[in-house]
């Protein structure tokens, strides 16, 4: 088979594996000429003929700042949450390779509703039937869309695309008629083949018409809806600012907004092309040099080219939008639109409300991956499923220890916030605690630890987090990668936890607490035969290192700790052999019984007697 070739482009068809072939057969010109392929295939299959320049201003500019000396937005803050506009059922829907349904699309557009968005970019209505009959279905459908929700529907400036439009907005409560036409000299020259005088009279005319079919309309269906007009400038970002307030001052005078039903005006960054400082710059000039300026509403609509889309439009913010509009996780053509989540969610840990919410984000993150068929990035912030997670043991233990810090102030959930590595509370969002501490071979003591107070309710003493935590190292180490919640409880439990019928070894037993310590004597099973063993000292660990001796064991308790756990305590126990380890047990007992026999039965059941009964020591444990 032979090789297909491009001045760019070297591809072996045959191991290619995506059909490579079949599309050269049917479109050669295209083969032959694209500069630019990309496909999923081995990497050996792939001759590069044109690399990164080296000197790549030989191809692209500096995008060319505004001259703003007197820019006022860097010293304001964000103090409320500006006007959402949600097109995730339009700008995000059209870039799906596999779009949604009606029946995903209602499933989204009541996700939309119950997070709390008054504004709703529905569809295009002139695009297709499917999208007209999408809003003749919202429209007719009782209840379907809240009296308080604006319906948005776009269309491009043509007068019989305007006229459809119109027709699927019939009957709504509240509808906003979203028309653009793009303004910059590259698509004025490159793709409209329009003057700058021919864009501005076209959007003129178009708006006219708008008026003239819904509110100057005598038609009874036409004036039961409150309507209001939004006007995009598209490729905003790209284009002269002059002209950008030019037109849409021609715009305004042609619609006659009023301030309770202003004018909306969409200022998008069309492809992103800038630092957001850059289109701050932009929004400031606009807004400040627009007439009339409470009968507008400054909308921006940024996407994600550069990666800096979140940025522009807090930027944007504080250089005086009103509105914002973009998808619930950056859906949208390339790179996407601005990410709704994370613009309220930063509001939210600021102290903001933001209007929207999302109290189940698990929910809400499911039913879009449903719809959209595009999965939420792990790392995405505040939905990603790793959001909260840390793996890094210093990253854990400063956790633990917040979390600690705040049990220990009693503060109550609904206080300031200040827990190391956690920018908000994931339990906010419905994300329960033991997500956020996810244990690897690089987890230290805390991942652990943590871990096993979430599901077994045992708090553990520090030299023990630090023998689970070798203990847990080891056995991620075998297998490489995470080791799951319930993998690590099964761990702790097959290590260290001691049976209750394995802790039947005490016949009798007494103890006190005296003045200079801890006194315990106890009638303790030794095959075949029982034996009164005693110990006492300054703690209970000396204690129980002197009756062990008793009984023929050569060892020392380390450490013995017990705590309550709901209606049981709990007993840590460790004990060093003569070679210098230490090996733990943990036992449980109920409150009735002596806290100390807790103890005392939890030691007994982690070592080994001699089998003659005879103290040498060298079989325990």
């Amino acid at each position: 088979m032979p090789t297909v070739r491009g001045p760019n482009l070297q591809l072996n068809p045959a191991r290619s594996g995506f059909g490579f072939e079949r599309a050269a057969q049917l479109h050669p010109d295209k083969v032959a000429i694209r500069q630019h392929i990309f496909f999923t295939f081995p990497f050996q299959s792939l001759s590069v003929g044109m690399p990164m320049l080296r000197d790549p201003s030989r191809k692209y500019r500096e995008f060319p700042a505004l001259d703003n000396p007197n820019r006022q937005w860097p010293s304001k803050k964000l103090v409320k949450p500006p006007r959402w506009l949600s097109t995730d059922l339009r700008d995000g829907n059209q870039a799906l390779a596999q779009p949604m349904n009606t029946e995903q699309k209602l499933r989204y557009f009541q996700l939309l509703v119950q997070a709390g968005y008054k504004e709703i970019e529905a569809c295009y209505p002139s695009a297709s039937q499917t999208e007209f009959d999408f809003a003749r279905r919202l429209i007719e459908a009782p209840a379907l869309v809240p009296d308080d929700v604006w319906l948005q529907l776009m269309s491009p400036c043509r007068e019989d695309l305007i006229r459809r439009t119109i027709q699927a907005a019939t009957g709504a409560k509240k509808a906003i008629i979203h028309i653009y036409v793009a303004i910059s000299p590259c698509f004025q020259q490159q793709v409209l083949h329009m003057s700058a005088d021919e864009t501005l009279h076209l959007a003129v005319k178009c708006t006219q018409l708008v008026r003239s079919l819904t509110i100057d309309s005598s038609s009874p269906e036409a004036r039961q809806t409150e309507w209001m007009l939004q006007f995009t400038p598209e490729t905003f970002q790209d284009s002269s600012m002059q002209f950008a307030v030019e037109i849409c001052e021609a715009v305004k005078a042609a619609w006659a907004p009023t301030a309770e039903r202003p004018i909306i005006f969409t200022l998008p960054a069309t492809v992103e092309m800038a630092m957001p400082n850059v289109f701050a710059d932009q929004i400031e000039y606009f807004s400040t040099r627009i007439t009339e300026r409470e009968k507008v509403c400054v909308s921006v609509h940024p996407h994600n080219d550069r990666g800096c889309a979140v940025a522009a439009s807090e930027l944007a913010q504080l250089a005086g939008a009103d509105r914002v509009e973009g998808c619930l996780f950056g859906n949208g053509e390339r790179t996407g639109n601005v990410d709704l989540v994370t613009l309220a969610l930063n509001l939210y840990s600021q102290g903001i409300d933001p209007g929207v919410y999302f109290d189940n984000m698990t929910e809400v993150v499911s039913l879009v991956e449903g719809c959209t068929h595009i999965p939420v990035h792990a790392r995405a912030p505040y939905a990603g499923r790793l959001a909260f997670c840390t793996f890094a043991g210093p990253h854990q233990d400063a956790i633990v220890k917040g979390h600690e810090w705040r049990e220990a102030q009693s503060i109550p959930n609904d206080h300031a916030w200040g827990v190391p590595y956690l920018p908000i509370d994931p339990t906010d969002l419905g994300r329960e605690d033991e997500a956020i501490i996810r244990v690897t071979a690089q987890s230290g003591k805390a991942g652990s630890a943590w871990v096993i107070k979430q599901t077994l309710g045992l708090d553990l003493p520090r030299a023990l987090g630090v023998h689970f935590a070798s203990a847990v190292t080891a056995h991620a180490d075998a297998p490489g990668g995470e080791l799951h919640e319930a993998e690590i409880t099964r761990l702790f439990e097959q290590k260290y936890m001691q049976p209750q019928a394995d802790q039947d070894y005490i016949w009798d037993y007494r103890s006190s607490v005296r003045d200079n310590g801890i006194w315990v004597r106890a009638l303790v099973q030794l095959d075949p035969w029982a034996r009164w063993m005693e110990g006492s000292g300054t703690d209970l660990a000396s204690a129980l290192t002197e009756l062990l001796r008793q009984g023929g064991l050569d060892v020392r308790v380390r450490e013995a700790v017990v705590q309550t756990r709901g209606e049981e305590w709990a007993a840590f126990v460790g004990v060093e052999p003569t070679d210098g380890s230490v090996l733990w047990s943990v036992g449980l007992g109920l409150k009735s019984d002596d806290a100390v026999s807790v103890a005392l039965r939890t030691v007994l059941g982690g070592v080994k007697f001699p089998s003659d009964g005879k103290p040498n020591g060298k079989e325990a444990l």
